[in-house]
C-alpha cells in the first residue's frame, strides 16, 4: 500500500515526496480509522484525502466551508464537483447522478448543504466511503471560527452509513481537538499532530500609542516591502482607508471584506492570487480560508487578532513555498479594547428565553426559518441560542432539520440557567484568548516562536533566531522549561475552581493552562507548588472544593454523543 500511496501521489497530483504527517494520515484513512489530521498551514492537507480518495471504493464527500474554497479545490479535477447554492437544481441533480454511477471521486458542499436531508439521502447513494471536514476547527464553539451549521454533521455522518471521517484543520489547541472528536462522533480516532512551527515566518511586534503614528508606519512598512502581501485590519472602514492610502502612493492595493458584493470579492481574489495584478489586499478576515497563494512574502496586521490560534492562520498565509517571509503585528494597547468588545458578543439570556417559550409554544417540531420570523433573531444568533438549548436539554434537531422543545414550560427556566452559563462560560474563554494574544504582543521576556507554540502545546526550545526578541538577545535567556510544579507541556489538570485543563505553556516560573470552561490562565508555579492549586486530572482531591457543576464541553458533548 505504500508503494501504491507513492505512486498516486506522484502521477496522479504531481508530488515528489509526501510531507511529515501526509503518510501517517492517509495510512490511518486507508485503514478505515477516524483521523484527526492537524497539520501546519500549507502542509498540504488537502493531499491527504485526494489520495486516499483515489484509493478507497466509493465516493469522498468534502464539508468545505466557503464557495472560493469549494472551487479551488476541485479546479483542475477531473472527478470532482461541487453542490452549493451557486449551481442551479438541475445541475446538482447532474452531480448526485454522476456520484451515484462513480462517475466522480469528490463532491464538495457547504456544511449547510450536507444538513439538508434530501441531500444526504442522495448523497447515501453514491456510496460514500471518505467524509472529510474540512476547516474541522469550525465545529467547536471553543475554535476560533465556530460555525453553527456544522453542528449537524455527525447525524450526516450516520445517514451516510457510517463512512471513515477525516478531519482536517491548521489550528487546533487542544480543548479544540478534544471538541472536535467528541461533536463529530469520532471513533478512537488516529490524532496526526505534526507541528505548528513555520521557521521560515520571522515574527515581529512594533508598539505604539499613537493611532496615527501606527498607521503612518504601517503604511511605510507596506510601501517598502517586497513582493505580494497581506494587510489584515479589524474593519471594513479601515480596509477600504488603507488600500486608498496605499494605492496613493502608487502600491496596487485592493480592500477586501463581508461589505462588498461577491463579483468584487471574487475580482480582488483571482487579480491578487492568479493574475498578478494586486500586490497588497487590505482585508479583513473575510479573506482567509482557502488564501492558499505560495509566495506571500509578508503578512503584516495592522490592528491585532481576536485569538493567537486567529493570528497563526493568518500569518500561515505568507511563505508557503518554504522562502522565507515577514509577519509583523502593528500593537496599540488600545485596539484589544474592541476585540474584548467582539468576545462579549453572542445570545444573552432574553434572547434564549424567547426561543424556549417560542419552541414550547408550538407543540410540535418546526423549523428554524419559522421561529426566526416570529422573532426577529439574525440566522446566526438564533443557531446559536437552539444550539445551546439542545446542548442544555430541552430542544432536540431532527434529521429532518425541524426543532422540537424536549421540555414544556415549566421546564424553560433551568434550561436557560444552563444555556445561559454555558453561554458564559464562552465569552469568558474568548475574552481570555484576547489576553493571551496581548500577552504575545507584550511578550518581552522570551522568544515569540515559543510563545506561540507553547500556546498550542508544544514544547519549543529558542532562541528561534527569527523574531525580533531572539535578535535582541531575549530568547536565550529564559530557556524553554520542560516541567514546572511537576507538570508538563500538554498534561492534563485540573483545578478545584475552573476545572479541567490542559498546560499550554512553561515560562520560567509561570504555568499557562487552557481550561475546558474558562480559557486561559497564568499561574505562578511556586504557589502551584505551595498551595496545590492543581493536580493530575482524574485524580482525586479530598481538600480541593467540588468543582461547580457548568455547562463544560466535556458534558455538553457526552450529551449530544448519547442521543
Amino acid at each position: 500500500m505504500a508503494g501504491r500511496i507513492d505512486e498516486i501521489a506522484r502521477e496522479r497530483f504531481g508530488f515528489r515526496a509526501l510531507r511529515p504527517g501526509q503518510r501517517e494520515a492517509i495510512e490511518a484513512v486507508l485503514a478505515g480509522r477516524d483521523t484527526v489530521a492537524i497539520l501546519a498551514t500549507g502542509s498540504g492537507k488537502t493531499a491527504i484525502y485526494q489520495i486516499a480518495g483515489q484509493l478507497l471504493d466509493g465516493a469522498t464527500v468534502v464539508v468545505s466551508p466557503l464557495i472560493s474554497l469549494q472551487r479551488d479545490q476541485v479546479q483542475g479535477e477531473r472527478d470532482a464537483a461541487v453542490v452549493n447554492s451557486t449551481i442551479s437544481a438541475g445541475a446538482r441533480e447532474a452531480v448526485f447522478a454522476e456520484a451515484e454511477d462513480g462517475e466522480l471521486e469528490y463532491v464538495l458542499l457547504a456544511p449547510e448543504q450536507l444538513a439538508k436531508p434530501q441531500v444526504q439521502a442522495r448523497l447515501a447513494e453514491a456510496r460514500v466511503s471518505l467524509l472529510v471536514v474540512d476547516e474541522a476547527h469550525c465545529v467547536s464553539e471553543w475554535g476560533h471560527d465556530f460555525r453553527p451549521d456544522y453542528l449537524g454533521l455527525d447525524e450526516a455522518v450516520e445517514r451516510l452509513g457510517r463512512p471513515t471521517v477525516l478531519a482536517l484543520t491548521a489550528t487546533a489547541a487542544p480543548p479544540v481537538r478534544d471538541d472536535v472528536v467528541a461533536l463529530l462522533g469520532l471513533r478512537d480516532p488516529v490524532v496526526v499532530v505534526r507541528g505548528f512551527d513555520r521557521p521560515n515566518i520571522r515574527l515581529e511586534v512594533e508598539a505604539f500609542h499613537d493611532p496615527a503614528r501606527k498607521r503612518r508606519a504601517l503604511l511605510d512598512a507596506a510601501a517598502e516591502a517586497e513582493g505580494a502581501g497581506i494587510v489584515y485590519v479589524a474593519t471594513r472602514r479601515a480596509a477600504e482607508a488603507v488600500a486608498d492610502a496605499l494605492a496613493a502612493r502608487g502600491v496596487r492595493a485592493a480592500a477586501y471584506h463581508g461589505g462588498l458584493g461577491a463579483r468584487r470579492r471574487n475580482a480582488v481574489q483571482a487579480a491578487f492570487m492568479e493574475a498578478g495584478d494586486l500586490d497588497v489586499v487590505v482585508a479583513t478576515t473575510a479573506f482567509g480560508m482557502g488564501v492558499d497563494k505560495p509566495d506571500v512574502r509578508w503578512v503584516f496586521h495592522h490592528d491585532v487578532s481576536a485569538s493567537l490560534d486567529a493570528y497563526w492562520q493568518e500569518v500561515g498565509r505568507a511563505g508557503r513555498d518554504g522562502r522565507p517571509a515577514r509577519a509583523r503585528l502593528f500593537y496599540r494597547p488600545e485596539d484589544l479594547g474592541l476585540r474584548r468588545f467582539f468576545a462579549g458578543g453572542g445570545v444573552d439570556r432574553a434572547a434564549l428565553e424567547r426561543v424556549a417559550r417560542a419552541l414550547a409554544a408550538a407543540g410540535g417540531p418546526g423549523g428554524p426559518a419559522a421561529v426566526h420570523a416570529a422573532l426577529g433573531l439574525s440566522r446566526t444568533r438564533l443557531a446559536t441560542a437552539v444550539h445551546r438549548l439542545e446542548r442544555a436539554g430541552f430542544a432536540e434537531v431532527g434529521g429532518d432539520g425541524l426543532v422540537r422543545a424536549l421540555g414544556g414550560p415549566d421546564a424553560i427556566g433551568a434550561a436557560v440557567e444552563e444555556a445561559a452559563r454555558a453561554e458564559a462560560d464562552r465569552h469568558a474563554f474568548d475574552r481570555s484568548r484576547v489576553e493571551m494574544m496581548r500577552a504575545y504582543a507584550e511578550e518581552r521576556r522570551g522568544c515569540r516562536r515559543a510563545f506561540v507554540l507553547g500556546y498550542f502545546g508544544e514544547a519549543y526550545d529558542p532562541p528561534c533566531g527569527a523574531c525580533d526578541r531572539c535578535d535582541a538577545g531575549l530568547g536565550e535567556d529564559d530557556p524553554a522549561t520542560p516541567e514546572a510544579a511537576g507538570f508538563a507541556v500538554g498534561e492534563r489538570v485540573a483545578h478545584g475552581t475552573w476545572g479541567e485543563g490542559t498546560v499550554g505553556r512553561i515560562e520560567g516560573d509561570q504555568l499557562t493552562v487552557v481550561f475546558d470552561a474558562v480559557g486561559y490562565k497564568t499561574l505562578d508555579a511556586g504557589l502551584v507548588a505551595q498551595r496545590g492549586l492543581l493536580r493530575r486530572a482524574g485524580a482525586p482531591n479530598p481538600s480541593a472544593p467540588p468543582t461547580p457543576t457548568t455547562s463544560s464541553r466535556a458534558g455538553s458533548s457526552a450529551r449530544r454523543a448519547s442521543r
